[in-house]
């Protein structure tokens, strides 16, 4: 049966919307504290961190006090990156933690992103356990007087975070002497990005780091690279670092001013790693992860694996496994070896880490050669379009034509009332022609 309000990340939408409003969000708070709750853990604890999005000062006193009526205690911990929130979930042993972001999205969306105790996103089981919760009377599952939860705010989020980061690697590790320009999107890591740069020593340029609530990802961050492009440019910077809204993607950028996607970060570090001997089985990618990128990893006997579409696809999939890098090409890179989920800042030290003997990013990301790949965005009013039986027709035409010189993937954005379509193939002409097939029926 399908989800009634997740989808792929969490809970996404139009603030104000049929899912994103302040009644939802009580009943999202009541729900997921009722449900961990009945898991007779000794604390009923839950921690909710925010992006920078103006809708985040209504949603979230929703938010906390539908947690606190399940009898839930919670803490606050203010702007955050998703892993921060993740991390910050185990090291705390609370229930659940909450992130109320909408990641890359513009700032009239937001939503929800939920991690259990183990830091992990909840499994879609869990997520229609909640989804029954929510849907039965209020009455059921509000607390007596005497057992409502209390609510903190802890100032000290984005330090513990930086701290636990900075722990991964060993305490000789500095970036003086680089120069390196990061883009917050002025999102979630508007302070604990640079700060975090600044206090290993590196010469910093913050852009996208004044929020006002309306201008996260706004021509800006992982979504828009040619700002970190220009960026590094003019500043003759070593290597750009550009995050998204709530900073569990990150796209880079050498110094060259070359732009480096998910595929390519990926790419660069499975080789380091399998050349350390620290990658564990191999990578897992997803269904849009890049045709050449499957060839490199054949090149150097690295196993790769495909996931559906979304970094908790991606995670679970590295569990089954037992495989320790995964990501994609968007950005969202789960090292496993140090992290539960995406993150965009741990990435880059990694990154970094691996250039800190003069090695330049250029020579670093020198992996492969993409195949061509054309990505297109449709707005729809309803994503089942594509069950069209005239639809499905032209799908099949378009597959036919490709056959045997590259590759076409329609799918439903999990996270907006869009159709993905995506393409790859050396013979651009033709890829161009395939994918109007398809563009011109959905349209």
């Amino acid at each position: 049966m399908a989800k009634k309000y997740f989808g792929t990340d969490g809970i996404r939408g139009p603030i104000n919307g049929q899912k994103i409003n302040g009644d939802m969000f009580f009943k999202f708070g009541l729900a997921s504290g009722t449900y961990f709750k009945s898991q007779k853990r000794r604390k009923q604890i839950a921690i909710i961190a925010k992006d920078t999005r103006l809708s985040g000062y209504t949603l979230e006193p929703a938010l906390v006090a539908g947690l606190a009526s399940a009898g839930m205690h919670v803490f606050t911990l203010g702007p955050l990156p998703t892993n921060g929130l993740a991390m910050m979930t185990k090291a705390m042993k609370a229930n659940l933690g909450i992130m109320i972001t909408a990641s890359h999205n513009q700032h009239y969306d937001n939503g929800l992103k939920l991690f259990g105790p183990d830091g992990m996103k909840l499994s879609d089981k869990i997520e229609k356990k909640i989804e029954r919760i929510i849907d039965k009377d209020i009455l059921h599952n509000l607390s007596k007087p005497e057992k409502l939860g209390r609510v903190k705010r802890l100032e000290t989020g984005t330090k513990k975070y930086i701290k636990i980061l900075k722990k991964n690697f060993n305490k000789e590790f500095n970036l003086r002497g680089l120069r390196i320009v990061i883009d917050c999107a002025n999102g979630a890591a508007y302070r604990a990005g640079p700060e975090l740069l600044k206090s290993l020593g590196a010469k910093v340029i913050a852009i996208g780091v004044k929020p006002n609530g309306l201008n996260i990802n706004k021509n800006c961050g992982s979504t828009f690279p040619n700002k970190i492009k220009s960026a590094v440019r003019k500043y003759n910077a070593h290597i750009g670092i550009s995050l998204d809204g709530d900073a569990d993607r990150i796209i880079m950028c050498d110094e060259k001013s070359n732009i480096v996607d998910g595929d390519q970060i990926i790419a660069a570090l499975a080789t380091r790693w399998k050349n350390k001997k620290m990658l564990k089985g191999g990578v897992i990618g997803t269904l849009m992860s890049n045709f050449a990128l499957e060839k490199y990893f054949q090149s150097k006997k690295i196993k790769f694996i495909r996931a559906d579409v979304g970094d908790r696809y991606v995670k679970e999939k590295m569990q089954k496994y037992k495989f320790n890098l995964g990501g994609e090409q968007s950005g969202h890179i789960i090292l496993g070896k140090f992290a539960t989920t995406g993150d965009g800042l741990l990435v880059a030290l990694e990154t970094l880490f691996a250039l800190r003997k003069g090695k330049r990013a250029s020579d670093f990301f020198n992996t492969f050669k993409k195949t061509p790949q054309i990505l297109i965005n449709i707005d729809v009013k309803n994503k089942n379009i594509i069950q069209n039986d005239e639809v499905k027709k032209q799908i099949k035409i378009a597959e036919k034509l490709i056959k045997g010189h590259g590759r076409i993937l329609v799918r439903k954005s999990g996270t907006e009332s869009k159709i993905r379509l995506m393409g790859e193939s050396e013979n651009k002409i033709l890829l161009s022609k395939c994918l109007n097939i398809i563009q011109k029926k959905i349209k």
